[in-house]
């Protein structure tokens, strides 16, 4: 049998089987048929972040806040990044002021924060802004370690 991922739906986040082989053809969801990757970051909230992290597909989170001025700045490096990484692993955004919560399971102190999830374990964290080249660099030195 061929190995499988368990990917949560970014649109509906029912769990979905997909043969490893086959990440790179995105695959929709079984339950809402929408895409699978859609190439863009998925804004998490805590009752979602939970089954997000817990993926067999690394999640790299962007742990920000609206008024955080290198937040606005990374913003967009962090959405351009999801279409390069994707499907190898997922990006996700909390805002911190919304989910003070799961930022303070998490102990932020400083944003923004990037913090990589695999099988729902911290596997790497990184604060402060990025560029572009060095963002998808650290990604994927972390998920390929």
């Amino acid at each position: 049998m061929a190995e499988s991922k368990i990917i949560p739906c970014p649109s509906c986040d029912t769990l979905n089987r997909v043969p490893v082989e086959r990440l790179g053809q995105g695959g929709k969801c079984g339950q809402c048929g929408q895409p699978l990757f859609q190439a863009k970051p998925v804004a998490l909230d805590t009752a979602r972040f939970d089954k997000h992290a817990g993926s067999e597909l690394p999640l790299v989170v962007d742990f920000w806040a609206p008024w955080c001025g290198p937040c606005r700045t990374m913003a967009p490096v962090f959405e351009a990044a999801a279409a390069e990484i994707e499907p190898k692993a997922r990006l996700a955004k909390v805002d911190t002021d919304a989910e003070q919560g799961l930022a303070a399971r998490y102990r932020i102190q400083a944003i923004p924060t990037l913090v990589i999830f695999k099988g729902g374990k911290e596997i790497a964290r990184r604060s402060g802004a990025l560029p572009p080249g060095e963002l998808r660099r650290w990604v994927s030195q972390q998920i390929e370690a």
